[in-house]
């Protein structure tokens, strides 16, 4: 019998969600966060979807190179909510697509695209009640 290596564990993986937390590799998170395939995860600091700002999305671009983002996966808290033009323009601006649903769609979506070895950001917004 062949062994190998399991994939998903040198990636970050969602494994749990729910009202005002995700799971990241089995580390709760009660706060919005940015997450990668292959590196830490990074707070995201916006705690409503109507603090939202420029420099929010432009945040996705700094951490890592724009050209290694295909797609950015915006999950906007517990209901779906579209954030305008102006807000996403730096990511249209670098050919960098994105992607709205509602946080446990986007959990899900970037579990399948990570697995597809996409480069891909999840930016989870967990909103502070």
């Amino acid at each position: 019998m062949k062994l190998h290596p399991d994939p998903s564990s040198v990636h970050n993986t969602i494994t749990a969600y729910g009202a005002g937390y995700v799971e990241i590799n089995r580390e709760r998170y009660t706060h919005s966060v940015l997450v990668r395939p292959k590196t830490p995860v990074q707070t995201w600091p916006v705690s409503s979807f109507s603090a939202l700002s420029n420099e929010h999305f432009s945040m996705l671009t700094t951490a890592a190179p724009a050209e290694e983002i295909e797609i950015v996966i915006f999950g906007s808290g517990a209901q779906l909510r579209f954030p305008s033009a102006e807000l996403i323009r730096t990511l249209t601006a670098r050919r960098i697509g994105v992607e709205t649903m509602d946080l446990y769609a986007a959990c899900r979506t970037y579990n399948i695209l990570v697995a597809e070895g996409r480069q891909v950001v999840a930016a989870l917004l967990i909103e502070m009640i």
